[in-house]
């Protein structure tokens, strides 16, 4: 493609200069980034980007800066230190009777996403198809495109975001290698049920395919919701892998400290993938996550019980303000349908409306469709906030909507 450059004696002369990665180069600047700088622009009260602003437990952050300054601090083993590995394992088997050998069926990634690019690099062949649940997370369609899969997309709607079976079938080929599923679901707080998780299983089963799952929020599930592994349902240990994240669960989003389970020969796999990306992950940080898995049900049931506060804070305040929420049983996040404020526009016109004029950003739900006629008035917002800021921008709101 032609461009301008400048020559030694700084003339301006055409050149040709070969094309980029055409599966990462089409995409933009993430929505993240998109909203979050228009949020700093104006000041607004940033409830659009998923991270907690408070940092994790401080005992876990004090194990992490000992293991720093005692070291060692250089390459662990590139799986992982077995004493991590050993902690996840403890951790599959005491939260959900996963039985697993912690020095062939465990990768310590340098996060989950990190862990999603390994797992879909090893896994996929170019022309493979790969079924994928929308509304869904932006790095998974790229991933997938980088690593050649053909997504196939199954659409789930608000505001109750049920799996409709003919649409599943109709995602499944001779041609499907695997399923990306996340669950708890980022963006829309969904969690698959028992049901749900069967019919995919079937479909898996039938097609002899595999799943990666995304299961960062594994422990933010709210009521008498529960999170199932898929990795638990008859057939799927075998064709599951199971990927976790101490960013979710420790609110320490920043450590990038992700973990992967599946069998044997899967985990072999993923693990010749990550050797050539991060190959390893910082040995203090892994100590303290190690530690922090080890924590009694008490700091579990506490993480849940005060997401479950933050989630029910947030839905009454939009609610207040005139907004109807969508289902949400886990995640940082809910959903509010903006017809319900008599807003016209869509919901990228709506955020940015917000942000200017009511001081609060959120997200378009559409950012986060990839196929036709995108769900385009609901947004998202996030709740792992202090409650003085999801206060704040809760009375924000409420003022805006009851002035205009």
């Amino acid at each position: 493609m032609p461009v301008e450059i400048n020559d030694r004696k700084g003339r301006l002369r055409a050149a040709m200069v070969k094309q980029t990665n055409s599966a990462l180069s089409g995409f933009g600047t993430t929505i993240f980034e998109v909203m979050s700088a228009l949020a700093n622009e104006k000041g607004a009260i940033n409830l659009g980007q998923g991270f907690p602003d408070e940092d994790g437990p401080e005992d876990i952050r004090a194990i992490a800066a000992k293991a720093l300054m005692d070291g060692p601090n250089q390459y662990p083993p590139m799986m992982g230190t077995m004493e991590l590995r050993q902690a996840v394992a403890d951790h599959n088997h005491r939260f959900y009777g996963i039985a697993v050998n912690p020095e062939t069926d465990i990768l310590i990634t340098s996060g989950a996403t990190e862990a999603l690019n390994d797992s879909l690099m090893a896994l996929i062949e170019p022309g493979d198809e790969v079924v994928l649940f929308e509304p869904l997370y932006d790095c998974y369609l790229p991933l997938v495109l980088r690593a050649g899969g053909i997504p196939k997309f199954v659409r789930l709607d608000p505001p109750h975001w049920t799996l409709d079976a003919d649409r599943l079938a109709g995602a499944f080929s001779e041609k499907t290698k695997l399923v990306l599923l996340n669950t708890p679901m980022n963006p829309t707080g969904k969690v698959f049920n028992l049901d749900e998780l069967q019919m995919i299983a079937d479909r898996v089963l039938e097609n002899d395919a595999y799943v990666v799952c995304d299961e960062v929020y594994e422990h933010i599930v709210f009521g008498l919701t529960r999170h199932i592994p898929i990795a638990t349902l008859p057939g799927m240990g075998e064709r599951t892998v199971r990927i976790g994240s101490a960013g979710k669960t420790f609110s320490l989003t920043g450590w990038k400290v992700g973990y992967v389970t599946g069998c044997t020969e899967m985990i072999a796999r993923i693990a010749k993938a990550h050797q050539f990306v991060t190959f390893t992950t910082p040995p203090a940080l892994q100590h303290a996550v190690a530690y922090g898995l080890n924590k009694d049900d008490d700091y579990y049931e506490t993480l849940r019980e005060d997401m479950q506060a933050k989630r029910n804070f947030m839905k009454f305040g939009l609610e207040s303000a005139g907004l109807q929420t969508a289902d949400c049983d886990g995640t940082y996040f809910i959903n509010a349908d903006i017809r319900a404020s008599g807003f016209k526009g869509t919901d990228a016109e709506f955020c940015q409306l917000i942000i200017e004029q009511a001081g609060v950003a959120a997200l378009p739900v559409s950012a986060f469709y990839t196929s036709d006629n995108a769900v385009d008035h609901f947004v998202r917002f996030c709740f792992c906030k202090k409650e003085q800021v999801l206060s704040d921008a809760v009375s924000r709101l409420n003022d805006f909507f009851s002035n205009n």
